[in-house]
């Protein structure tokens, strides 16, 4: 055993004893282990037995990062048990089979007590210490029951605790965090504002009637056992999904990976270049490796599945909160109970300032017209004498006026008639998701202002909501043909086309200032100025901000809103390639860590085939 080893072993050691438990370290080094993988096999198992450590270090022999000096992160939460939990997981089941999945089936059923944060393996044991010090200082005024009051807004669903057991249960999340500190050296931030355990959240606001009946139906008067649990997460792949295998499958190459039905692979979406279609690149939770695997071997796994469970601190509690009724207050919490009524409203409005917040969505135009005929489009559908004609159903029926003739589509192409038909579903969708479009930009290409258009209409906002054209989210200068910047249609002609644009609205990026071929900074640095003029032009609306600009501005004009750096050139233009029409992203403000987020778009993708030309000429018996 090196010097330095021999040295965290003594101080590891020491913190150990006198504790009841043997060390789970010692069998581990006696095999030969190292001290940092043993501690680290010990922490990614929950500290159980050596004999699952064991197993964990002899299944990552291959894992490349097993030396690398990466802690878990921890968490704690407080935990319902017995009928209570059955009943929560039942409408866990029932949301998910009649509304979908959302944001509250990734982790079981909780209330979150602390946040994620790092603990060194070689002090895990002393947040075991922190839990039971916290959970023994407040057994005897923990609450004998933990009111549970539902509350609902557009994007949430959950019951919320109130009242003296709120305060005594955060007094306890403060006392654990102060230990940990103290026992373990970490920095453990403690659940201060309003304790809630998610029902449902980010949901499409369509389902909300019918997830607040299933809330309705949990009945609350179970008596319940409540645990504090802390448990721990790889914080390498937070932001990863997670895939769970269904089948096993023996790799065919050196490069793929072995898979076990129920093992967890960790997936990046954004790192799939390199995988074949129906295949990812993953990381397998169980040996650590990287490779490729078949995706149809797998199914979507939720975030907490990799979660290990390391402690628990369980309160008996009598929960019965059919006892009480509108207007009581319990003689165990002082009668500091609002009346149920005033209680809820209040409650209601403060979840609404804390829910109330900006989105922004951003879609890619419909299908246009030289997408599928070509570039020579337009002598495709112009007579000698310059009118336009209909060679075929998916030219549209008709092309706007412009000044200087039909010859200026050439570089900015109408949608197709498919291209009306895919923003008018895309539309007609949103009408049914129940959000709400609060203002609409839009780039001044043809095809960006005709989706935005025939959008507004089947949300029945054509005549409410001007679209504010915004030069500074067209399309990158360099993709356009030419060595000039295209000839688009004024505001004035758009106006005289029937297309109702704000003539007042002052563009953050003029059109006189777009320039030909410009550098993939230049491109990216107006995006960024135009967002965030569109996001700073709507500050007291807070519903959706809806942006019809190119596949490319999916991305300009997300990044910037999500605090990230612009990609590199190369990966930037094959992310471009892949987004097809009416694609969308979907950014939502979360005002509580002042930052925004990614979250699923309001609506589903639009899939459909190819429909080839056909010439019934080639038909013809005998031809």
């Amino acid at each position: 055993m090196a010097a330095g080893e021999t040295q965290l072993y003594a101080k590891v050691s020491n913190k150990l004893k006198g504790r009841s438990s043997p060390s789970l370290l010692e069998p581990l080094l006696a095999m030969g282990f190292p001290v940092h993988t043993a501690l680290k096999a010990l922490a990614a198992t929950g500290r159980k037995t050596a004999e699952e450590a064991l197993a964990w270090l002899r299944d990552h022999c291959n894992d490349p990062s097993l030396d690398d000096p990466i802690p878990q992160e921890y968490a704690l939460f407080l935990c319902p048990t017995g009928p209570l939990l059955e009943k929560l997981q039942e409408f866990w089941r029932e949301s998910k089979r009649q509304c979908a999945k959302n944001r509250a089936h990734e982790v079981f059923p909780h209330v979150t007590l602390c946040d994620f944060f790092t603990c060194e393996d070689q002090k895990v044991e002393c947040l075991y210490e922190a839990l039971k010090r916290a959970g023994d200082r407040l057994l005897g005024s923990f609450p004998t029951a933990v009111p549970l009051a539902l509350h609902s807004s557009i994007s949430y669903l959950g019951f919320f605790v109130n009242g003296s057991p709120a305060d005594v249960i955060r007094e306890f999340a403060m006392t654990f965090a102060t230990e940990a500190s103290l026992l373990a050296d970490c920095s453990v931030k403690p659940c201060t504002k309003q304790l809630h355990l998610t029902l449902a959240h980010k949901f499409y606001p369509h389902h909300q009637r019918t997830l607040e009946q299933l809330a309705r139906a949990i009945p609350l008067g179970h008596s319940c056992q409540w645990t504090a649990a802390l448990y721990s997460r790889d914080m390498r792949f937070v932001h990863y999904q997670t895939l769970r295998a269904l089948f096993q499958y023996k790799p065919q190459n050196v490069d793929e990976l072995t898979l076990s039905p129920g093992d967890y692979i960790f997936v990046d979406p954004t790192q799939q270049d390199e995988a074949s279609e129906g295949w990812v690149i993953g990381i397998s939770q169980r040996t650590g490796c990287r490779g490729f695997l078949p995706e149809n071997y797998t199914d979507r796994a939720s975030e907490s599945d990799t979660w290990v469970k390391h402690r628990m601190y369980t309160f008996s509690l009598a929960t019965d909160l059919n006892s009480r009724r509108d207007g009581e207050a319990s003689s165990r919490c002082s009668g500091e109970f609002l009346p149920q009524t005033a209680r809820s409203l209040s409650s209601l409005q403060a979840l609404q300032a804390t829910v109330a917040r900006k989105s922004v969505l951003v879609v890619r135009h419909g299908e246009r017209v030289d997408q599928i005929f070509g570039k020579a489009w337009l002598q495709q559908c112009s007579t000698p004498d310059g009118k336009y004609y209909r060679p075929d159903l998916n030219f549209p029926c008709s092309l706007p006026r412009r000044s200087r003739g039909i010859k200026d589509f050439e570089n900015d192409p109408p949608l197709s008639s498919c291209g009306i038909f895919q923003s008018r579903i895309a539309g007609d969708a949103l009408l049914d998701s129940g959000i709400r479009i609060s203002s609409v930009f839009a780039s001044p290409a043809l095809r960006c202002v005709q989706t935005a258009k025939l959008i507004l209409e089947e949300l029945k906002l054509e005549k409410k909501i001007k679209i504010r054209v915004e030069p500074g989210v067209f399309e990158w200068t360099k993709w356009e043909a030419g060595k000039t910047t295209p000839t688009l249609m004024s505001l004035e002609e758009l106006k005289e086309a029937n297309f109702n644009v704000d003539t007042d609205y002052r563009p953050a990026f003029p059109m006189s200032a777009l320039m030909p071929a410009e550098s993939y900074q230049e491109y990216v640095d107006r995006c960024t100025a135009s967002v965030v003029q569109m996001v700073n032009t709507c500050p007291q609306d807070t519903g959706v901000i809806l942006i019809v600009s190119h596949g490319s501005t999916l991305d300009s004009c997300t990044r910037p809103l999500l605090g990230l750096p612009p990609r590199e050139c190369g990966d930037f233009a094959q992310l471009v390639r892949k987004i097809p029409s009416l694609g969308m992203c979907f950014c939502e403000e979360n005002k509580e860590e002042g930052k925004w987020e990614l979250v699923n778009p309001p609506v589903k993708t639009l899939t459909h085939g190819a429909n080839a030309a056909f010439n019934w000429r080639n038909w013809i018996s005998g031809n």
